[in-house]
């Protein structure tokens, strides 16, 4: 099954550590990497104090159940240190579904779709790159809501091309 996944850093050098996620993503078992986004950045959403973030999305295939993956992604955030020390705080890792397949999940851990990612450019614009004619469980297009983010500023890293990790 197809999943998007946000991954996200401002701490401890976050291209490294997106690079490092996206290393670990093409190694566990049940998951293969076909493909991600460049590295972007963007202000923080919530608290301003706090350093600027680096943003891809990574488009897997996954033997794994939804609830499951979300379990393996969370232990990756825990090997990179994550701590969940305030709401939209600062953080060295953060790695959230966005979508799985055509499906519409909502329990009390894991939402999907992201509840958030019609809102954010720095999911928005890598999702598009890698996955142009992404659509919603509804059939709605992600790139509809383009006009929404464009007064977010985000920009482009030229430090990871687009696939520079697949194997």
């Amino acid at each position: 099954m197809q999943a998007l996944i946000g991954l996200g850093s401002n701490l401890d050098h976050p291209s490294q550590r997106l690079i490092s996620a996206l290393r670990a993503l093409q190694h566990l078992p049940g998951i293969t990497l076909r493909q991600h986004s460049r590295l972007y950045t963007s202000a923080p959403v919530g608290p301003q104090d706090q350093p600027d973030y680096v943003n891809a999305v990574a488009e897997i295939d996954t033997a794994l159940a939804p609830h499951s993956l979300l379990h393996t992604l969370q232990a990756l955030e825990l090997a990179a240190g994550r701590l969940r020390l305030r709401h939209w705080g600062e953080r060295t890792l953060d790695l959230d579904i966005l979508l799985v397949g055509n499906r519409a999940i909502d329990s009390d851990d894991l939402q999907v779709p992201h509840p958030q990612m019609t809102r954010r450019a720095f999911v928005l614009l890598p999702l598009l790159e890698i996955c142009p004619h992404a659509l919603l469980p509804d059939g709605t297009a992600l790139s509809s809501f383009l006009g929404q983010v464009a007064d977010q500023p985000i920009s482009p890293l030229a430090e990871l091309d687009r696939n520079a990790l697949i194997e």
